[in-house]
């Protein structure tokens, strides 16, 4: 079995992940092997550093990981012309949400399978990605290929991936939609648009910045908040009565029923 990592699908989350791959390194271009059904700019540039798009199918013989991230609704038809051509001993890596992996290792003939949940964050490096398998070493592919673009965390059940997706894999829009409130109430308080925009995905970034190390967040939250501060009061108001926290576990809750309601 070579090094060869195929990687089939190249929409947003594929784009990202193969991205992150030539940021980083973390799979040498040489042994990539993308199917994609169109052309595709990250694609094309990953071709120019020896990559193969579209080979023939035979090239799968001994490949150590095919990388899955085609539409969930997809999978399956996506699978089948490519079975017969897959190194047996090839990891499959998921990185679809809401596909069990004894559903995804019965379609690929019995293969070994990592499920991988990253951010599309992994584009630049700095993604996040929980990882569940039942095989070790099905899990060391997955850690090989997201650690080097991703803080992972490793679940200790297939059950918490909905929640994991729920809280990282959705997290980002979630941090978006604040941000995107924080823009408009600085709006209703008299900044110009422009003004008010360029503020809260400045302060997005910089909080982000801030979040390194072991500190704990509600040591983070006091580093910006003196007790009887500005900081203070506005945080008074925004968890009042538990505001704040409820529509968040709310939104989680309501992401993970979604998530569960597609595995089914």
């Amino acid at each position: 079995m070579s090094n060869a990592v195929v990687l089939q699908g190249v929409g947003r989350l594929g784009s990202a992940i193969l991205e992150g791959w030539l940021l980083t390194g973390a799979v040498d271009p040489k042994d990539l092997i993308i199917l994609t059904p169109s052309e595709k700019p990250v694609a094309e540039k990953a071709r120019a550093l020896g990559a193969q798009i579209n080979p023939a199918l035979d090239a799968l013989a001994h490949a150590k990981a095919f990388v899955i991230g085609v539409k969930p609704a997809k999978w399956v038809e996506a699978a089948q012309p490519i079975l017969q051509h897959l190194n047996p001993e090839a990891v499959i890596v998921s990185v679809m949400a809401g596909v069990p992996e004894v559903t995804i290792s019965a379609g690929f003939g019995g293969r070994r399978v990592v499920r991988v949940m990253p951010t599309t964050g992994v584009a630049q490096g700095k993604g996040v990605a929980s990882l569940w398998s039942s095989d070790q070493a099905a899990m060391n592919i997955g850690l090989s290929l997201f650690e080097p673009i991703a803080e992972t965390a490793v679940l200790t059940s297939e059950d918490l991936m909905h929640a994991a997706t729920a809280v990282s894999g959705c997290g980002p829009a979630y941090y978006f939609a604040f941000t995107r409130a924080l823009a408009q109430a600085g709006v209703a308080e008299g900044l110009p648009e422009d003004v008010a925009v360029k503020l809260a995905r400045a302060t997005l970034r910089s909080a982000a910045a801030g979040v390194v190390g072991d500190e704990s967040l509600d040591a983070l939250i006091d580093r910006v908040a003196s007790p009887g501060g500005v900081t203070q009061a506005g945080l008074v108001v925004l968890n009042e009565n538990g505001a704040l926290d409820r529509p968040v576990k709310g939104a989680v809750k309501a992401a993970v029923d979604k998530s569960t309601e597609l595995s089914a």
